[in-house]
């Protein structure tokens, strides 16, 4: 996988300029901190934050064992429940020392200071790359490959599309291509099917076969590549409009793969620069003279 690294004033500025350079979401970069700013006088800030990210290998669940807990067998050889024998009566009350110990050690956990608790995210990224570290792929990207054009072959004939499926395969990076008739369903308002769509090839074929390297890329129709083309042509519309004005302009709220395409063509024409801001699924780009 290949990194990427960029700079800004804050390290959330920076992970998120990574992103649209990657054209992935947030859970699916993993991120390295390099530089963060540095405070100066007065509280403001010296230097720029500086990371670098790359696209989170995919990784497998491992499976664990099912275990018959909270059960043990007597000298009889007969199972029984755990604590179920030897029960106290109902109105046996505990001692009075007994329940000020408890009292006491119960404050005592309620003075000590709560530790923050990461998210959900930070925890499965840190096991995902702890897992990746020792594990290799154990298939080759033509198998992956291979798994997911019979995935997207099959979904096209449930869909009752008529289809033929072919495979891109440029070291760790897959191109799926459904190419036929009929296929609007697969693609969905806006790519919003496409996208589920992809994901579910990414189950079948990655997960399924413990792969830890490739990149999958599905597309329906050709959808990606009109939109792409679709999207660059309104991006130099509105740079035109934004030189012309002097003032800046911000689009509506899109993916992070569209972003890149925005970001993208935006550093092709003179006088302009862009940036995103906001956080996803709101998060936009914003085109301004350069």
């Amino acid at each position: 996988m290949e990194w990427v690294e960029t700079t800004a004033k804050t390290l959330d500025e920076a992970k998120e300029q990574a992103l649209d350079q990657l054209g992935v979401a947030a859970d699916e970069a993993e991120f390295e901190v390099l530089e963060e700013p540095r405070s100066g006088l007065f509280g403001r800030m010296r230097g720029e934050a500086r990371v670098r990210a790359r696209v989170m290998p995919a990784a497998v669940r491992p499976k664990q064992e099912r275990r018959n807990r909270g059960r043990s067998k007597n000298g009889n050889g007969e199972t029984r429940a755990k604590g179920s024998g030897n029960k106290k009566p109902a109105d046996r009350q505990p001692k009075p020392a007994a329940a000020e110990a408890g009292a006491a050690k119960s404050d005592e956990r309620d003075s000590r200071p709560e530790r923050p608790q990461r998210s959900k995210q930070q925890k499965e990224s840190k096991r995902m790359e702890a897992q990746h570290e020792h594990e290799e792929s154990p298939v080759s990207p033509q198998e992956v490959g291979e798994a997911a054009v019979a995935f997207m072959s099959g979904l096209a004939t449930a869909f009752g599309a008529d289809s033929t499926t072919d495979l891109e395969v440029d070291e760790t990076n897959l191109d799926v291509r459904v190419t036929g008739a009929d296929l609007g369903l697969m693609v969905g308002p806006g790519g919003r099917t496409l996208m589920a769509v992809q994901d579910l090839a990414r189950v079948a074929s990655q997960r399924r076969l413990g792969d830890h390297d490739t990149r999958l890329r599905i597309d329906v129709g050709g959808y990606r590549e009109k939109r792409r083309q679709a999207l660059a042509r309104f991006t130099t519309t509105v740079a035109a409009q934004v030189i012309e004005s002097g003032s800046a302009k911000a689009l509506e709220p899109m993916s992070s793969a569209d972003r890149k395409t925005v970001h993208d063509t935006v550093v092709e024409i003179d006088g302009v620069d862009s940036h995103s801001e906001g956080d996803d699924p709101t998060r936009r780009v914003v085109i301004t003279p350069a």
